[in-house]
């Protein structure tokens, strides 16, 4: 995905902070398993929470201790394998494998360069994950041509590319067995990836329009300057939040176990604050300061 589905760590305490890093840890593990050594590099945020929603909220999973690039020194714990961490891991590779061939398609031969070559590296990866999970690679498949083709006409409408990637997300959850809480992730996904999409094309804005790629924003508001003017931002603030009051409404209607805490605080708090750091222009400003910060503590361990 993206980058921003984000814990917002100075909410959480040590317990759900320490939880939350052994299932980034697991799946990191798990691509390694499943995929190989290259599967790792596309490890993120958002695939964890993926991972976090795809699981049963056990309150005491199992752990294990092992060595890895990040902490070739001191064991870490993580989280082994589960079904959960493997529906994760399988779905990860697909949606970052397509999400660079639609870079490829997007840029350039000098600017595609890195694109290729991750798509290069991913490939036999991606295969196997499109053979075990077919009926999520054809909807991945199925719903990029869809937007492609309205990529392709320019489409000014907001709402049909943002839908259509929200389709993309939500079939992540077509093989929860549970009826009620397949239904459930269904619509938490769908109204994810609608807001991740929205707040992606705000976070490219300045970018769009200044090298002339698809932009539903600055079609649907006629934005040359790459900058919203405040009318236009309050809009679409409002439609931001709507996707996000939507999520809450999904959360609202499932028991998650373990996993309520950081779920509840990162719909409720932490996505409102991303979105919000976009559209004022210091996202990637309060990224940069994470990761330096977090390197940091890493020295100090």
């Amino acid at each position: 995905m993206f980058g921003y589905v984000l814990p917002p760590v100075g909410r959480l305490g040590e317990e759900e902070r320490e939880r939350f890093r052994q299932v980034y840890c697991g799946l990191c593990h798990t691509l390694r398993r499943r995929y190989g050594l290259a599967a790792r590099f596309i490890l993120n945020y958002d695939f964890t929470y993926l991972a976090v929603l795809l699981s049963e909220g056990e309150e005491n999973p199992e752990t294990a201790e092992g060595y890895c690039p990040a902490s070739p020194v001191k064991k870490r714990c993580y989280h082994p394998g589960s079904a959960a961490l493997d529906l994760a891991a399988d779905e990860s590779v697909i949606l970052a494998y397509w999400q660079l061939m639609d870079g490829i398609a997007d840029h350039g031969l000098v600017k595609g360069t890195g694109y290729r070559l991750g798509a290069a590296l991913l490939k036999n990866a991606y295969q196997k994950a499109a053979a075990r999970r077919s009926g999520f690679d054809a909807t991945t498949r199925k719903q990029l041509e869809i937007l492609s083709r309205l990529e392709r006409e320019k489409s000014e409408s907001l709402d049909a590319p943002a839908d259509t990637f929200a389709t993309l997300l939500a079939a992540a959850a077509d093989e929860i067995e549970d009826p009620v809480r397949r239904r459930v992730l269904y619509q938490l996904l769908y109204h994810l990836g609608r807001w991740v999409y929205l707040v992606d094309a705000a976070d490219d804005l300045k970018k769009d329009t200044a090298n002339g790629s698809y932009n539903p924003i600055a079609l649907r508001y006629g934005i040359t300057s790459g900058v919203m003017p405040p009318e236009v931002r309050r809009q679409f603030s409002v439609t931001l939040d709507h996707s996000i009051h939507m999520m809450a409404t999904a959360f609202e209607l499932c028991d998650f176990g373990c996993w309520t805490e950081l779920l509840s605080v990162t719909i409720y708090d932490g996505l409102f604050a991303v979105g919000k750091a976009v559209l004022d222009g210091t996202f990637h400003e309060k990224q940069r300061e994470e990761k330096k910060n977090r390197l940091l503590r890493k020295s100090h361990d």
